[in-house]
């Protein structure tokens, strides 16, 4: 209080000459320092907000708070890290050993990180790598892989395209491993989810820490555009239900990836893979069930699990195309069925080569 009151009387507060300065008040200022515990107690509140109504972005009483709600994030990451502590500390040697064989391949990859590990569409390094050691055990071990052509990915962006399978996305984790742990260099792989995806709780923060995006044309764009290599399946759903009868008939192709591929100029990578369409033999699709769930297919598969049936992942050439990615639809189909035309040679070939389904 005294020096408030001196700041004053020097911005022209008056004085009388000679008269003894006044004595300084000591419970007004005692009152003055106890008050900014208020404020202080008040940042501490959000803290002692319970966990689920922090996830729903609620605040003390449950009033909805301004701060969005990133406890999941938080959660997983946490998850994860504790995950990673028990692998280096419990792990057997071999298992130490592919997971820093992923860690220094994903540190020469292209990835654009800030200091914290993340990338601008929410990839995250470290869960990325602990994700993908559990796809290198099933690269390695159980679907034992074997990858061809390799040298033929480009430098820079590219669009990695082809025949999809299995009712779930393993072909697509195993072409990602393969371009992770054997291309040079490591190129991982953007993929581009259902619409659906991000709706499932918890999975939707997991799949932008491993690096996928939602399939949209400004995602694709955007990644491209920096360097990056984008995966995409235009068989779709079409693709991943089709009737074990009908495995490595490719079904209709959608337009779509050759009208980014135009836009952006860039080159594409077609692939092969050969038995992944044995793994879960498909009955059909459970039509009526998947439009409950409001998922764009329900499979009625013989195995739950996957049949341990052995990969060929086959790299063709890059295909390059010019012309309006605006143009009409007769003109793009042209383009894309030579890309299709080349993906089934590259299918039939690979299918003359194999000794087994399972060898």
């Amino acid at each position: 209080m005294a020096k408030t009151d001196k700041i004053s009387e020097r911005r022209g507060g008056k004085t009388h000459a000679g008269a003894p300065p006044a004595p300084p008040a000591r419970a007004p200022d005692a009152a003055l320092e106890s008050a900014p515990a208020a404020p202080a107690a008040a940042a501490a509140e959000p803290e002692s907000v319970p966990i689920l109504d922090r996830a729903f972005g609620l605040g003390p009483g449950g009033i909805p708070s301004e701060r969005p709600p990133d406890v999941l994030a938080d959660s997983l990451d946490g998850l994860q890290s504790l995950a990673g502590g028990i692998l280096e500390s419990l792990a057997p040697r071999f298992l130490r050993e592919l997971n820093h064989e992923i860690r220094d391949r994903l540190a020469k990859a292209p990835l654009e990180l800030n200091s914290y590990g993340y990338d601008p569409w929410g990839l995250n390094v470290d869960v990325a790598r602990r994700t993908m050691l559990t796809f290198a055990l099933f690269y390695k071990y159980y679907f034992r892989v074997k990858a061809y052509g390799l040298e033929n990915l480009p430098r820079g962006r590219m669009l990695v395209i082809a025949n999809h399978a299995g009712q779930i996305a393993i072909d697509a984790c195993m072409i990602g491993t393969a371009t992770v742990l054997e291309a040079d260099p490591p190129r991982p792989l953007r993929g581009m989810g259902e619409y659906w995806l991000p709706t499932l709780p918890f999975f939707n923060v997991f799949m932008a820490r491993v690096g996928g995006v939602v399939g949209t044309p400004k995602n694709c764009i955007d990644i491209l555009e920096h360097g990056e290599a984008v995966i995409a399946f235009p068989e779709g759903v079409r693709g991943m239900n089709k009737p074990f009868r009908e495995r490595y008939k490719l079904q209709e192709f959608g337009n779509g990836f050759m009208r980014l591929a135009l836009q952006t100029n860039t080159p594409i990578v077609p692939v092969a893979v050969v038995g992944s369409e044995e793994q879960a033999p498909s009955l059909g699709n459970f039509r009526p069930l998947a439009h409950l769930l409001s998922m764009p297919a329900f499979p009625i598969v013989l195995n739950f699990f996957p049949l341990p049936t052995r990969y060929h992942i086959y790299f063709g050439a890059p295909m390059e195309f010019r012309g309006n990615p605006n143009d009409e639809d007769e003109v793009i189909v042209k383009k894309v069925e030579q890309v299709k035309g080349r993906i089934h040679d590259m299918i039939q070939r690979g299918l003359r080569q194999r000794r087994s389904i399972f060898f």
